[in-house]
């Protein structure tokens, strides 16, 4: 009664009934019917982007988010294999102002290239001339987001939420394979002295590790430079790394002492994998002190590409 959920009828003939409000219950069947209206989506989409009309029928974000709300829970991770603008992704960001969820958001994207002699792909072709990037609808679709993002956070102040994401593609492993040449076994040999392929990042390298070893690729990810190289700390210190290209004999033993220090900051609860490239290493004295010297503090498995 003093929440006013109570409703009576006109007279005594009438039974008192319940108030039930549509989407408060969890277990409550959603409408089968569901009415948009599409100019309003496209208005809203073309807000986004500077009033440009940069993709045809873009999805009404309010109604993926309604679903999104009414199919999965507050940490449940939504996939969207054609992310096309990229409205399944704005439309979890918006749902988790709404109930203060974490969901997370998987979006797929070819890198269809936008032609601008085609009439219908020019405003979205000049539209990522403008913005400095390829003429894609991958990047139509991570632009939307980034722009979602900060509507998010302006339209809900209050929501204090990750909005940010990371982009990955899809590519051969940065480790060269073992392909021999049978006829000169000596020049394969040579040629297979670098393990990790030629213009590779440290980026790309690190990556390929978390899928390796397990790890989420959205894990924090910290930097820090020690004796001149760059180190990364992957899930609060579950992996150290340094992929740098070289690491000189006088450069071993305060690079050791540097991760070691800060292995002790960040007091990981399991045991600790710290990879470095093997061809780094000046030679292999180098290498077996370093790793002698993380052993003897506590770092025991210590590995090299």
């Amino acid at each position: 009664m003093a929440k006013g959920r109570i409703v009576f009828g006109t007279d005594e003939t009438t039974v008192p009934r319940v108030r039930t409000n549509l989407f408060e219950n969890t277990d409550q069947v959603m409408v089968s019917v569901h009415y948009s209206y599409a100019q309003t989506s496209a208005n809203e989409f073309n807000s986004l982007f500077d009033g440009k009309r940069v993709f045809d029928n873009p999805k009404p974000v309010n109604d993926l988010r309604r679903l999104t709300g009414y199919l999965t829970g507050p940490d449940d991770l939504v996939c969207d294999f054609f992310a096309g603008s990229g409205t399944t992704g704005h439309a979890v960001l918006a749902q988790n102002a709404v109930d203060g969820g974490n969901r997370r958001y998987i979006l797929a994207q070819l890198p269809e290239p936008l032609d601008i002699d085609n009439k219908d792909q020019k405003i979205a072709a000049e539209f990522c001339d403008q913005i400095g990037k390829p003429r894609t609808i991958a990047e139509l679709t991570k632009e939307r987001l980034r722009r979602a993002a900060a509507k998010v956070k302006t339209d809900n102040p209050l929501f204090a939420g990750d909005t940010g994401f990371r982009v990955f593609k899809l590519d051969h492993s940065n480790i060269r394979a073992w392909n021999p040449n049978p006829a000169n076994l000596e020049a394969s040999l040579f040629d297979h002295q670098e393990h990790l392929l030629e213009g590779r990042s440290e980026a790309d390298v690190l990556y390929e590790l978390l899928l390796k070893l397990g790890l989420d690729l959205c894990v924090p990810i910290e930097q820090r430079t020690i004796a001149g190289r760059e180190v990364h700390s992957v899930g609060g210190g579950v992996l150290m790394t340094c992929l740098a290209e070289q690491i000189t004999r006088e450069q071993v033993e305060p690079l050791a002492q540097g991760i070691i220090d800060w292995h002790k900051e960040l007091a990981p609860a399991g045991d600790t994998t710290c990879v470095f490239r093997d061809s780094a290493f000046a030679d292999d004295v180098a290498k077996t002190n370093l790793a002698a010297i993380l052993e003897q503090h506590g770092i025991q498995n210590v590995r090299s590409l």
